[in-house]
């Protein structure tokens, strides 16, 4: 069985809930880290875990940005 994983969606809810994470890191790049860790992954053969992996990747980005802040 298959399942259909909306890549659109996952940025959309990824981003929302990183934005209210970091709220001192500019909305442009919070995008920008999730689209290339969502770039990244989304070739991958398992795809299960997406959502989780490129929050966890995203937010490790943007929590390097925000400290150098």
């Amino acid at each position: 069985m298959t399942t259909d994983i909306d890549t659109d969606e996952i940025f959309r809810q990824v981003t929302a809930r990183l934005r209210d994470k970091f709220p001192e890191v500019h909305p442009q790049e919070v995008e920008s880290a999730v689209r290339g860790e969502l770039d990244q992954l989304a070739d991958r053969p398992v795809r299960d875990y997406l959502e989780v992996l490129t929050e966890r990747a995203a937010a490790k980005r943007l929590k390097g940005v925000s400290q150098a802040a």
